[in-house]
């Protein structure tokens, strides 16, 4: 009998803190596989004095037993995947004989950086916060069946492929009358990064490139320990998420069956990763955000500045009917509760329980979240002043904590199984 595919996605709109989860838990996998997103993903783990943020390599890399797999629901960016293991190596991680890429996987071409930027210039005041780094005309040639894929690297009409793709990408700009010289890809004009991109294209081929679904099947065949690493969360799901202010891939258990060629009797626990607040990055419907000296306060002592971009990160309170979407959307079987520590010393802390929207109260998560009106209904509780980044066990954490934790779980449902009490791997409490 096969073993299952253990999930750990993010439950609101990114930046959880799944990159830290996915560290502390790889020790008990064999194999860590990303299912989507690409490099618009900033994982960061942190221990000893060692910071890192990953965008496209799964954060098992820093355990030497584990294989890492980047699969065919990914997209990758060559420049950022080779800014990404040079880190790494210098650290001394090895790279080489870990990281396994899905043939199937996409490439980001620079056209596609080119049309993210001027695709978000055109819309104005209406742009989504793209992280510009090509990701929604990737995903769109993917769609349109114009993609090219790693497997196509080596083939002997590779460049004549990326030739019409460069033109095609040139003429889609051109609608646009944008101005060629004026836009800058990672600083660079658009042939200097052109060049740039196909010298690391090259380091591309250094890599082991399989047929993912089969490595991932018979390393379940053989009983291997398998943990799926989802990317961004899934209130930005293309599907579920807030549209049109969402990604474009899908961030819900369902992208770890079409990311990783996984059958859905295959999927086992689902791990839900939250904040025990929420953020949000660029544009969108946000109902519990706060503009006031709380949310300044929230994002100064949880450092909520974007991985991947540096923005500051819009910051609110916990939002339970979102949470509650998220778990039901996901079947997550365990929460995983992050930053708590973050919320030590205020006077009180709230979670928004039901929204009034157009003047109804609701549960629900809205499907038009743009247009509606949305009010949200807090409950409010007492924090703790006591700093909790030191603790090591559930029963040492202050009482007004543990009581905010058992009303999340008899709220939605779900037990709490991980909290979180600071950024480097240690300071996480297992119950």
């Amino acid at each position: 009998m096969n073993t299952k595919i253990d999930v750990l996605l993010g439950l609101q709109w990114g930046d959880e803190g799944k990159g830290k989860i996915v560290d502390v838990l790889t020790p008990a996998y064999d194999v860590v596989a990303r299912f989507q997103g690409g490099p618009n993903a900033g994982h960061t783990i942190e221990f000893g004095n060692q910071k890192f943020v990953l965008h496209t390599i799964p954060s098992g890399i820093f355990n030497p037993g584990t294989q890492n797999v980047i699969g065919n629901g990914v997209i990758i960016d060559p420049v950022i995947f080779d800014q990404e293991i040079t880190h790494l190596k210098s650290s001394g991680i090895d790279i080489l004989s870990n990281v396994f890429i899905s043939r199937k996987a996409h490439l980001i071409l620079p056209g596609h950086r080119l049309l993210d930027a001027v695709y978000e210039k055109a819309k104005g005041k209406q742009k989504i916060g793209s992280t510009l780094k090509g990701i929604g005309p990737a995903y769109t040639d993917k769609a349109a069946r114009n993609g090219i894929r790693i497997g196509d690297i080596g083939r002997k009409d590779f460049m004549e492929k990326y030739q019409k793709a460069k033109q095609r990408h040139l003429q889609l700009a051109g609608l646009f009358n944008a101005d060629f010289e004026t836009i800058k890809i990672e600083g660079y004009s658009f042939p200097a990064y052109e060049k740039l991109w196909l010298e690391k294209l090259e380091l591309l081929k250094a890599f082991s490139q399989i047929d993912s679904e089969y490595f991932l099947n018979d390393a379940l065949r053989e009983r291997k320990k398998i943990l799926a690493e989802g990317a961004q969360g899934t209130l930005l799901d293309i599907d579920f998420g807030s549209y049109p202010f969402v990604t474009s891939s899908s961030t819900t258990a369902a992208g770890v069956c079409t990311g990783l060629g996984i059958a859905p009797s295959n999927v086992g626990r689902v791990f839900g990763i939250f904040k025990a607040y929420c953020t949000r990055v660029g544009s969108g419907p946000f109902p519990t955000e706060l503009f006031d000296e709380t949310g300044e306060r929230i994002r100064q002592e949880g450092h909520e500045f974007g991985a991947t971009t540096g923005r500051p990160r819009r910051c609110g309170w916990l939002d339970l009917p979102a949470l509650k979407y998220a778990v039901m959307l996901n079947g997550v079987s365990e929460l995983k509760m992050m930053k708590s520590d973050v919320l030590s010393g205020f006077k009180e802390i709230k979670v928004a329980t039901h929204y009034n929207i157009n003047g109804k109260l609701s549960r629900q998560f809205p499907s038009n979240t743009e247009q509606a009106e949305i009010e949200p209904v807090y409950k409010s509780f007492p924090s703790w002043d006591e700093a909790i980044d030191h603790l090591t066990n559930f029963e040492q954490l202050p009482e007004n904590l543990k009581a905010f934790i058992r009303f999340i779980e008899k709220e939605v449902g779900v037990p709490i199984s991980l909290v979180s009490v600071g950024p480097n791997r240690n300071q996480t409490i297992m119950r």
